[in-house]
């Protein structure tokens, strides 16, 4: 039986445009309510910015920075954060990698630099709803949580094979593709988050759904009961999951999700 539901959001929840179908989610949400099924958002971005589409829904939980950041609207569950030794290695290696834009991703805040071009900064600014744009990284009071980049599309695949080589013991790079590249923490992932979360709530990994689409969905995608790729998915996704859904555009988190409640 399903206890736990958790969905991406770019590329998986929302359409490309940032909605979903709020009459929709409205109807599942209080279905899954009723069935005392967890509803969790588990994604790359930072949580201010996920709580904004789930206003309406304080009992929403939110795995944020791909599982480095725990919590619900009222209280923090769990927060890994980098040794701020280890954090000043990472960034002193990414700092050598010109074709890359670099943004430093706190527990209050994210981070970039005053030299970033403006128009990149106000783009951030979509998914960082806390931004503080600084002199330098070197005084930043706060726990680091992730260090995010974003390189030309096509060299995505390129540019993580360079970091996963010269990070090792560090950090680990995930993509959800298309120029997008986390760095994140050792161990530290979606399905650890989830692990954790479940063991905090008394549900196993095998109780769960999850939805996803990309290079940073994976560990999920495997380790719950039931891992569900989206049509749009990374082929490695649709390989690793053992379930499929209809894409984003189409709704089809939500779809799959009204199956499941039926048949629950």
């Amino acid at each position: 039986m399903t206890k736990l539901i958790a969905t991406d959001m770019d590329g998986t929840f929302l359409r490309g445009d940032m909605t979903y179908d709020k009459l929709q989610f409205r109807n599942i949400h209080e279905r899954m309510m009723a069935a005392e099924i967890k509803f969790v958002v588990a994604s790359g971005n930072q949580y201010y910015q996920l709580q904004s589409f789930f206003s309406d829904y304080p009992d929403t939980i939110y795995l944020a920075e791909n599982g480095a950041y725990i919590r619900t609207l009222e209280k923090e569950l769990f927060v890994n954060k980098f040794d701020r030794i280890v954090a000043d290695q990472i960034l002193a290696k990414l700092e050598t990698i010109s074709t890359i834009s670099l943004l430093v991703c706190g527990r209050l805040s994210a981070y970039v630099l005053t030299t970033t071009n403006p128009e990149q900064v106000r783009t951030m600014r979509n998914y960082y709803h806390h931004l503080e744009v600084v002199k330098s990284y070197d005084n930043i009071d706060d726990d680091i949580l992730k260090f995010a980049i974003s390189c030309p599309p096509e060299k995505t695949e390129e540019i993580v094979e360079v970091l996963r080589r010269s990070l090792v013991g560090l950090a680990e790079p995930t993509s959800s593709g298309h120029g997008d590249i986390d760095i994140i923490q050792p161990g530290i992932n979606k399905a650890a988050g989830l692990k954790k979360l479940g063991d905090l709530l008394e549900i196993d990994l095998k109780q769960m759904v999850a939805f996803g689409d990309g290079g940073n969905d994976l560990e999920m995608i495997r380790e719950v009961g039931l891992g569900v790729a989206m049509a749009n998915a990374q082929p490695k996704i649709k390989t690793t999951a053992n379930a499929f859904t209809s894409d984003n555009e189409t709704q089809g988190v939500l779809k799959f999700i009204d199956k499941i409640l039926l048949e629950q």
